[in-house]
C-alpha cells in the first residue's frame, strides 16, 4: 500500500502579479491616509520662534559659518563606494563554484579598476585630509 499522500494544492488565492498590484495599491492608501490624517489633525499655527532656523538647539548668531569641510564628505562616499564593493564581493563569493574562472576574472577586473581609481584618488590628493589639502 502506498503511504505517500498527494500534497495539498498550496496555490495561493489570488495569482502572483494580482496579489502584488492589490498589496501595492493597499499600501498606497494606507500611506496616502495617513498623511491625510496627519495634516488634517496636526496644528497648524505658524509663529516666529516655529520660523526660525534650527542648528542643533542653537539660536544661531552672526553669519553662518563655512559649509562642511571636505573630510565629512570624503568619509560618506568612501564608505558608500566600499560598502558597495562589499556587497558585490560577498555576492560573488557566495556564487564562486557555479562562475568557475569566468566569474574569477570578472572579479579581478571589478577589484584592479577598483584599486586603480584609490590609486589615482591618492595621487591626486583626496586623502589628504589636514589642513593643507591639495586643490
Amino acid at each position: 500500500m502506498d503511504f505517500v499522500a498527494a500534497a495539498p494544492d498550496m496555490s495561493p488565492w489570488i495569482p502572483g502579479p494580482v496579489s502584488l498590484s492589490l498589496y501595492v495599491l493597499m499600501v498606497v492608501l494606507l500611506v496616502a491616509v495617513i498623511l491625510w490624517l496627519a495634516g488634517w489633525l496636526g496644528e497648524k499655527r505658524f509663529t516666529l520662534e516655529k520660523q526660525r532656523v534650527y542648528e542643533s538647539g542653537i539660536i544661531p548668531t552672526g553669519p553662518p559659518r563655512q559649509t562642511h569641510p571636505a573630510p565629512f564628505y570624503l568619509v560618506a562616499i568612501f564608505f558608500l563606494i566600499f560598502d558597495v564593493e562589499a556587497a558585490y564581493i560577498f555576492s560573488w563569493a557566495v556564487a564562486l563554484q557555479d562562475l568557475g574562472w569566468r566569474g574569477w576574472l570578472q572579479i579581478t577586473l571589478f577589484i584592479a579598476i577598483l584599486a586603480i581609481s584609490l590609486g589615482y584618488l591618492w595621487v591626486k590628493g583626496g586623502l589628504e585630509w589636514g589642513n593643507g589639502m591639495k586643490r
